[in-house]
């Protein structure tokens, strides 16, 4: 069932329309944003707004510090704890991926 109004509206909207209301408005052409998942859309908004970051993202930077850890190591043991520790990050990592293609 339509809405009442919408005959109303249709006319209001034709009418705008061919007087040129709609001509160069801000963001022609341009994609609407979040319109990809609409679904998600308030979950990115709130992760946005508080900061928060995907736990890929997350687990990327720590790689990252922990291989410029590594590189400035010398001593043996050092290094092998922190080999430990990046091949923990790069595991979880891979499974976080594995993850995200197979449940989206």
């Amino acid at each position: 069932m339509d809405h009442p109004l919408i005959d109303l509206i249709g006319q209001a909207i034709a009418k705008a329309e061919k007087e040129g209301a709609f001509k160069d408005l801000p963001g022609t052409g341009k994609p609407i944003p979040d319109l990809h998942a609409p679904g998600d859309a308030v979950l990115d908004r709130l992760m946005r707004e508080s900061g928060a970051k995907p736990q890929a993202v997350t687990l990327k930077a720590q790689i990252a510090e922990s291989k410029a850890r590594l590189a400035k190591l010398t001593g043996e043991e050092a290094r092998r704890e922190e080999m430990r520790v990046l091949a923990d990050l790069e595991l979880r990592l891979s499974l976080e991926m594995e993850a995200m293609r197979r449940y989206g």
